[in-house]
């Protein structure tokens, strides 16, 4: 059963990365169309949606087929006993037998989305979002400014805030190393989304590497490191949810981020943001803090 609990894991963790590693790509394609070629655009929305639908379907049928195996295994154990005591009754249905009929019989009275009206749907979102979003910081005084879909919107949007100059690849190094220095305190909330299981040391110090060496957006952990080696508070804007202060601790005036979750055609967005009336200003901590 640890075997299976194991592989389990791992299973989950190679899906949990090929989903970062399709968004970062989808991110990048993304970026390279102009957005008034509004045909390329909508095709690469297509696109996303399809690719987006056909790693979740694979996904789903590895964990069933991983779940059919565990309840194959368990059933042997118990198989022998039953047919001792149960010998003059007919054979019941295996739970993997049952899970597939239910399946069957949904799909049977689901309609088939195609992926152009899943891109439909998702154009359908991301406008009601960046309404919200606008409204949000309008009250602010605040409008939100674009930042480039390209893996590194969480650094970039950063950045555009900061007074001085620093590149993406400076604040990415400094939040690598800021979360090694100080592991105990990431570890605990550094999990599998999908299963909520605990990475390992090793598996964390990897994606420490990863934050410095490839394109993949960064999410709550890396702006809690930001805010420390800034010394600065930062604040996420959401359309559905109150703001989001980290690094309350600090005194500086916060960066603020509006993250988006239909903003790109695939997966989340961090834009910055810039005042209404003198569009351009910045905001933000001293270099002090990474010289």
């Amino acid at each position: 059963m640890d075997d299976a609990e194991t592989e389990f894991q791992r299973v989950i963790r190679r899906h949990y990365r090929e989903k970062r590693e399709l968004q970062a790509h989808i991110q990048v394609l993304e970026s390279s169309v102009s957005k008034n070629d509004r045909n390329r655009r909508k095709q690469l929305l297509a696109d996303a949606a399809r690719l987006k639908a056909e790693m979740e379907q694979r996904h789903h049928q590895e964990l069933e087929k991983f779940q059919e195996e565990l309840d194959t295994s368990v059933e042997s154990v118990t198989a022998n006993l039953t047919k001792m005591n149960f010998k003059n009754l007919p054979p019941r249905p295996s739970k993997a037998q049952k899970r597939r009929k239910r399946r069957a019989s949904l799909q049977r009275h689901l309609p088939e989305r195609t992926p152009v009206a899943q891109a439909e749907e998702l154009a359908t979102y991301r406008r009601e979002e960046k309404e919200k979003v606008a409204a949000i910081l309008e009250a602010k005084n605040l409008e939100m400014k674009t930042i480039p879909a390209d893996g590194h919107c969480m650094y970039r949007a950063i950045q555009d805030q900061l007074k001085f100059s620093v590149t993406v690849e400076c604040l990415r190094y400094r939040t690598a190393y800021y979360m090694k220095k100080h592991i105990d305190d990431f570890l605990p909330f550094f999990t599998e989304p999908e299963a909520g299981n605990f990475y390992t040391r090793e598996d964390f110090l990897r994606y420490c590497e990863d934050i410095v060496r490839r394109a993949l957006w960064g999410g709550q952990l890396e702006l809690r490191a930001m805010s420390h080696v800034l010394q600065t508070p930062i604040e996420v804007v959401q359309a559905n949810s109150p703001i989001i202060v980290i690094g309350e601790e600090y005194n500086q005036k916060p960066i603020t981020l509006v993250y988006l979750h239909y903003a790109c055609e695939f997966g989340e967005h961090y834009n910055s943001v810039k005042p209404i009336e003198t569009a351009g200003a910045s905001v933000g901590a001293t270099a002090s803090h990474l010289l």
